[in-house]
């Protein structure tokens, strides 16, 4: 999975002229939502995701495909089904599917979770589709979760599969409305383990903000053994940003550093969830908005241990009308928190920086302010090690404590990180990054100068 130069990579997060890009062979990871990423057993890794441009001659509904041999180039391959399956069709009237989960069952088959709805309405519908392969062909097996307008307060879109320390399935969903479920599986057959189950809730949000929370997805941590919830909250056009919050039993109840519960609905909306991934723009990069609607893809490392690395979409701050699926790698701080790299992937190769490296210096540097939905911009700042002795960074992801010294940057605070290799998209190099949260339930993140 390593790529030998930056080319074709860079190019893939460059905005496109206006009017171009609808050829399908061109679009690389463009034009997807909600993608989730699974690997194949010959190693192909297969991209599903919403039907974003659709329902055209060429271009028709039924999950978009796409594949890839190293997680940075990507090509359509087509679509999963012949379109929406009749049952969904005549329960919710979609023309296109959206938010597809596909995982690989105990049975050996693969499970694909498709949603069918039209915007702004719950009478929605949750199939399933199995295949022997991602590659296809795929067999509609049905409804597995359907809500109707005035008769359920839930929004049967957005699924998502977890599999709990038992070995035992559990489906989410939900978007906006009231909030996100969860429920037992069948381990055979893949329906709900009880028949016309809704399931019970874990996140919602008050409707003073519409209720605004969706795309969840529960990760088992390999850190402690806790489940991690992540959610998208606000406005999928604007202002979507990343949660998370973690939970003893993966019926939750799921609590935020602070300790707020994702169901509190008396505390500020922006308050609930640690926010881990916004909109940002790095120095004389490309200002990236509204990131959201995440998977995790968890496969085995170069080294055999396991590396994970999250999926997601986001929108081009030059023109929000255009996305782009983004892979970033995902580790664990010291405290057991996701931490999220700053940098879209781009390779293993091409990341590699020169070891030893010093972890100390000047950053730019990312602080993900949970009460603000505006594009955060890179600030400049010094960063030393917390306990004050020299730390560098050797090849593998390094677990320290950071304490920044800069503009709008509290006196004493200290990040819990994780110091990882990347690559500078802003400058087109190998680099240092870190992420980490601070003693206030704050994300940071941030790349270093100077580096070579």
């Amino acid at each position: 999975m390593a790529v030998d130069t930056n080319t074709d990579t860079a190019a893939e997060l460059l905005p496109l002229p206006a009017g171009a890009g609808q050829e399908p062979s061109s679009w690389g990871a463009r034009h997807a939502h909600d993608p989730t990423v699974v690997r194949d057993d010959d190693g192909t890794y297969y991209m599903f995701s919403t039907d974003a441009v659709a329902n055209t001659k060429d271009i028709p509904s039924g999950v978009h495909v796409r594949t890839s041999a190293d997680l940075v180039r990507w090509t359509y391959l087509g679509t999963a089904l012949g379109g929406v399956p009749e049952a969904a069709a005549a329960w919710s009237g979609a023309q296109g599917l959206w938010a597809p989960e596909v995982v690989r069952w105990p049975t050996g088959e693969w499970h694909m979770y498709y949603s069918a709805s039209t915007f702004g309405s719950n009478t929605s519908a949750i199939g399933l589709a199995v295949a022997a392969s991602p590659k296809g062909p795929w067999e509609d097996r049905g409804l597995v979760v359907a809500t109707r307008e005035g008769e359920h307060s839930q929004n049967a879109i957005d699924a998502a599969v977890a599999f709990d320390a038992g070995g035992r399935p559990w489906l989410t969903y939900g978007s906006f409305f009231s909030g996100i479920y969860i429920l037992p599986l069948d381990p055979s057959s893949g329906l709900p383990r009880v028949d016309g189950d809704l399931g019970s809730v874990i996140a919602r949000r008050p409707r003073s903000v519409e209720g605004a929370v969706e795309g969840a997805f529960i990760l088992p941590s390999p850190h402690d053994g806790r489940y991690i919830l992540f959610t998208s909250y606000d406005s999928l056009f604007s202002t979507y940003n990343v949660r998370v919050a973690v939970a003893d039993h993966i019926t939750g109840p799921y609590r935020d550093f602070r300790g707020l519960e994702m169901t509190d609905l008396d505390a500020s909306p922006a308050a609930v969830g640690t926010k881990v991934l916004g909109s940002y723009q790095f120095d004389g990069g490309t200002a990236w908005l509204a990131p959201g609607h995440n998977s995790v893809l968890t496969q085995k490392g170069p080294d055999g241990a396991a590396e994970h690395f999250m999926v997601h979409h986001v929108r081009f701050g030059a023109d929000s009308s255009q996305h782009v699926v983004q892979l970033r790698r995902l580790f664990f701080t010291a405290g057991g928190w996701p931490a999220i790299s700053p940098q879209p992937f781009a390779g293993l190769r091409s990341e590699a920086v020169p070891v030893p490296a010093e972890v100390a210096g000047t950053w730019q540097v990312l602080r993900f302010d949970p009460e603000s939905t505006d594009v955060v911009p890179a600030a400049r700042m010094d960063v030393e090690c917390g306990d004050l002795r020299p730390a560098h960074f050797r090849g593998h992801p390094l677990t320290v404590r950071l304490r920044p010294t800069g503009p709008g940057c509290e006196p004493g605070t200290e990040i819990d990180a994780v110091v990882f290799s990347s690559w500078d998209w802003s400058r087109s190099s190998p680099a240092l990054s870190f992420s980490g949260i601070d003693q206030r339930g704050v994300a940071w993140s941030g790349t270093r100068e100077g580096l070579l």
